[in-house]
């Protein structure tokens, strides 16, 4: 991708309405464009990242057997009825009338109609476990949108439902969730602490939340840097030191970015969602669920990774892998290799975006520093003499210089 014909349009200061570091600096790198309070657009880049961040979340649901599906944003108020969470959700929930004067949500989430689902095509034990997940938009009347993408009125989420026959099923399928949503989160590049939860308003008996410790996350926690320790924080509870290897515990803010329930059988239940066993009895379907919030990830991913002079995108979501930087493009030897830099290395996997703009060095670099693309290649003057270009990492003040043609130097230097 040339930098010239990209739309990418980035500011030297961030929008007052930006409260902390990830939305002003989402603002201003050109991720996204606020067109409302709580409902944003996803401009190119910042809808690279999103897709980045869905693709880890896809092959590792793919791993442990979900299977993908859509459901409808629309959903028929009659469900929420039955499983009473309609008063529960009653004032954050979109409802609407339409023409033939059905009573209607726009979806805040899919529990009920994916046991909907699941009550008419499961019929037996044989059907059973089955894992299910979505990746899609929620929409939920908030009261004070607010910090960007981390409290919208309008997000994307991925939920997962699971419907097994006994206790033993929904554990097996818990824990399966509990382990991939670890390997995305440290895929995406994030710090994150788990806690056992309050089940709240989804129900059940067991849940835990992951959570990013961050000074302008909206709950508060105690965890433990040397064992992992977490729970939620609370003013009756104070606690100085670690149960379980006596450390002192760090008191931090955090930002919610996944959370999983044992559900058991509170919506299968309301929802008629029973089946057969081996002696043809009647049961009821146990289910659990699971929640990320993926477009809150790019939020929690910037607050951790970040610095004066910009994002520092962990390589796996980085809307590029390598920005390549002609400081002189009205020199051909300097913008030709440039071109071909850029093509060899597309050729070989790693996603370029090559700024081609006749803009000052300045310019070049302190706008390839605020889109925090992993690697920087710079090929400036000296290039013409030595014929080696400069490799930085957007992480680290060290510059090695190499020749254009050592692709596979290159690739080693992006991927260590």
């Amino acid at each position: 991708m040339y930098y010239s014909k990209a739309f990418i349009s980035t500011l030297k200061e961030a929008p007052q309405e930006a409260e902390i570091p990830s939305h002003k600096l989402m603002l201003r790198a050109g991720l996204v464009n606020m067109l409302m309070a709580g409902a944003y657009s996803y401009l190119p880049l910042g809808l690279k990242v999103l897709e980045n961040i869905k693709k880890i979340i896809r092959e590792e649901m793919s791993a442990i057997g979900a299977q993908e599906l859509l459901l409808p944003a629309l959903q028929p108020m009659e469900l929420w009825h039955k499983t009473g969470r309609d008063k529960l959700l009653g004032e954050v929930m979109f409802t609407l009338k339409d023409r033939r004067d059905r009573q209607i949500s726009l979806g805040p989430t899919h529990e009920e109609v994916i046991t909907d689902l699941v009550a008419k095509y499961v019929k037996s034990y044989k059907q059973l476990p089955v894992v299910l997940y979505q990746i899609q938009t929620k929409f939920r009347d908030e009261l004070r949108p607010r910090f960007g993408l981390v409290r919208c009125s309008e997000f994307i989420m991925k939920d997962a439902y699971s419907f097994d026959k006994d206790e033993e099923g929904l554990k097996a399928n818990y824990k399966s969730q509990y382990d991939a949503y670890c390997r995305i989160f440290k895929r995406c590049g994030l710090n994150f602490v788990i806690t056992q939860a309050d089940s709240g308003v989804m129900g059940g008996a067991i849940s835990h939340e992951f959570l990013v410790p961050t000074s302008s996350g909206e709950d508060k926690i105690y965890f433990c840097q040397k064992c992992g320790f977490a729970k939620t924080y609370s003013d009756r509870d104070i606690q100085e030191m670690c149960p379980n290897c006596k450390s002192a515990l760090i008191v931090s803010n955090a930002l919610e970015i996944g959370h999983v329930f044992q559900l058991g059988t509170k919506y299968s239940e309301a929802l008629s969602a029973k089946f057969l066993d081996n002696s043809g009895k009647q049961k009821t379907i146990i289910m659990g669920c699971y929640g990320i919030g993926v477009s809150r990830i790019i939020s929690a991913v910037i607050e951790q990774n970040y610095d004066e002079k910009g994002i520092i995108w962990p390589k796996e979501i980085s809307p590029f892998d390598v920005i390549i930087s002609p400081l002189d493009i009205t020199e051909n030897r300097i913008i030709e290799t440039a071109k071909k830099l850029h093509d060899d290395l597309s050729g070989a996997g790693i996603s370029c975006l090559l700024d081609d703009r006749d803009e000052k060095a300045g310019i070049k670099f302190n706008d390839a520093d605020l889109l925090g693309i992993p690697l920087r290649i710079t090929i400036g003057k000296d290039f013409l003499n030595s014929g080696l270009v400069e490799l930085k990492k957007r992480n680290s003040k060290e510059i090695t210089k190499l020749n254009p043609q050592d692709i596979s130097k290159i690739k080693d230097i992006f991927n260590a």
